[in-house]
């Protein structure tokens, strides 16, 4: 019985320790979910403008540019797939996977070609243990993402982009990231990057800033535009800042879903932790009862054999 005992007291004292863990986890993906939503809050204005400019010049019929609208048959795809560069963060990666694994399945039936660019370690981890190819890969600061990552993931694709087929370039990129739409819900989805539809002002708000309020007053625009020194070479200097932002705003939701998985994912670690250490403490005290019970046995028994 004493083993038993300090058997529990061991449980007890690691699970209390696991606890705390937990605890200190979450509430530091809890700071940073609000940081990285003010990011996401603080980039808006700039991502309204480029949208407004965006579909301004894309709107003008007489342009013709190989990021728009390009109506040539798809042979290559092209497939970013964010995830996270650490676990404990529940089925957050997961989710993620399996939607990708639906896109490129998808994509393949379609009779095209895939080429899988990842963001965060999971998704390497993923791709390596099934021995399957990939041609970049990005990690180490998924749940705070910069610039630089986004501009370097869009220089990648665009480099592939506008390589052509023969030289194995890519004819439409896609995106597969998780977008934060609270505390307790986070979807991943799938956004084509490339080649851009052109719509209006509106739904191309709408697409670069889900769940965002975009008034149709925000988009209104004149009938019609001067551009200098052309059209043609403003929507070049646009369209990459453009998918810079877009790339970037994924990243940034990528993250804000990551944390929220991650505190919800240590909060139920830490309730179960909690279980764990109220049934321990109740078996320690049944073994403990069990151990005085079986003494004061063996003592009435002593009595009463020396009684007789």
């Amino acid at each position: 019985m004493g083993a038993q005992i300090r058997v529990y007291r061991q449980k007890i004292s690691s699970t209390s320790s696991m606890k705390k863990i937990f605890k200190a986890m979450e509430m530091i993906a809890t700071s940073r979910i609000n940081r990285a939503r003010t990011r996401s809050d603080k980039a808006g204005p700039y991502a309204d403008a480029l949208t407004r400019a965006v579909a301004a010049v894309a709107s003008q019929t007489s342009i013709s540019h190989p990021l728009i609208n390009d109506d040539k048959p798809s042979r290559r795809s092209a497939v970013v797939i964010m995830t996270s560069d650490r676990g404990l963060a529940g089925s957050y990666s997961v989710n993620v996977l399996k939607k990708a694994e639906g896109l490129i399945e998808r994509l393949r039936r379609d009779g095209r070609e895939v080429e899988l660019y990842l963001v965060g370690r999971k998704a390497k981890q993923y791709f390596d243990f099934r021995e399957r190819p990939y041609e970049k890969v990005w990690s180490g600061n998924t749940d705070n993402p910069d610039v630089e990552t986004a501009v370097q993931i869009r220089d990648a694709l665009l480099e592939r982009f506008d390589a052509d087929s023969a030289e194995g370039g890519v004819d439409d990129l896609h995106i597969v990231y998780t977008e934060f739409e609270s505390m307790v819900s986070q979807q991943a989805r799938i956004l084509r990057l490339l080649p851009l539809k052109v719509v209006d002002a509106q739904e191309l708000g709408e697409e670069i800033l889900p769940g965002g309020d975009v008034a149709d007053a925000d988009f209104s625009q004149t009938p019609s535009f001067d551009f200098e020194p052309s059209a043609q070479e403003v929507l070049d200097a646009l369209l990459p800042r453009y998918i810079a932002t877009r790339i970037f705003s994924c990243l940034l939701e990528a993250a804000a879903s990551e944390l929220a998985s991650r505190q919800r994912a240590m909060k139920s670690a830490g309730d179960n932790a909690d279980e764990l250490v109220k049934k321990y403490t109740r078996l320690m005290n049944n073994a403990r009862q069990a151990e005085i019970t079986q003494e004061l046995s063996e003592i009435v028994a002593g009595a009463d054999s020396l009684a007789s």
